[in-house]
C-alpha cells in the first residue's frame, strides 16, 4: 500500500515558531521594510489570515513573546506592596529575562543592522521600556517613595531590563544568559551619579 503524495501548499501543521522563523528568514534575506506579511505567510506555508490568528503585525513576530512576560511583570508590579522592597521588585523584573531563549526579538537585536531594524528596535524599545518604567513608578509610589524619586528608579529599572537583553543578544547566546546580563546590570542602578 503506498501512501499518497502530499499536495503543495499548506502543511498538515503550521506553528506560532515556524510563521516566526519564516519572518526572520525573509528580514535578513530583505530587510524589515522589504518583508511583506504576505511573504512570510507564503514561505512559512500558511495563509494570510492563518498569519494573523498568531501576530497582530510584523513587529508582533518581534515582540509578541516579550510582551507576553511585560504583560506578567506590569500585573505582578499592581498588586499591593509590590514595591516595598528593591529585592521584590527585582524578582519581577527577573521573572521577564528568566529563561528567555533565543527568539526573533533576540535575533533582531543580534542583526538589527542587517534586517534594517535599527529605527523600529529602538521605537518599540521606548515604548516597552515606558509602559515598564510607569508600571515601576507606580509600584514605587504605592509604597510610600516620593514622585520625583519613583520616576528616576522606574525608569532606571526599566532601562536596565531592555538594556540588558539587547547586550545579551548583541553579544550572541552563546554568552551567558539575559538575567545573568540583568544580575550584572542591576547593582549599577545604585552607583548612578553625575560626576
Amino acid at each position: 500500500m503506498t501512501t499518497p503524495a502530499r499536495g503543495v501548499g499548506r502543511p498538515r501543521v503550521s506553528s506560532r515558531e515556524t510563521i516566526a522563523e519564516a519572518a526572520c528568514e525573509l528580514f535578513l534575506e530583505s530587510g524589515y521594510e522589504g518583508t511583506s506579511i504576505a511573504g512570510i505567510a507564503q514561505r512559512a506555508g500558511v495563509s494570510r489570515s492563518s498569519f494573523f490568528n498568531y501576530f497582530s503585525s510584523k513587529s508582533d513576530v518581534l515582540w509578541s513573546g516579550f510582551d507576553e512576560r511585560l504583560d506578567r511583570a506590569v500585573a505582578a508590579l499592581a498588586t499591593p506592596g509590590a514595591g516595598v522592597d528593591a529585592t521584590g521588585v527585582e524578582e519581577v523584573l527577573a521573572a521577564i529575562l528568566e529563561g528567555m531563549e533565543p527568539d526573533p526579538l533576540a535575533l533582531a537585536f543580534g542583526n538589527a543592522q542587517a534586517m534594517g531594524l535599527e529605527e523600529e528596535l529602538q521605537r518599540e524599545s521606548a515604548l516597552r521600556q515606558g509602559r515598564l518604567a510607569t508600571a515601576l513608578s507606580d509600584a514605587a509610589r504605592g509604597a510610600g517613595v516620593e514622585r520625583i524619586r519613583a520616576d528616576v528608579l522606574g525608569a532606571a529599572y526599566a532601562v536596565v531590563v531592555l538594556s540588558s537583553l539587547r547586550v545579551w543578544a548583541e553579544g550572541g547566546a552563546g554568552h551567558g544568559s539575559p538575567l545573568a546580563q540583568l544580575q550584572h546590570a542591576l547593582p549599577r542602578i545604585a552607583d548612578l551619579h553625575w560626576g
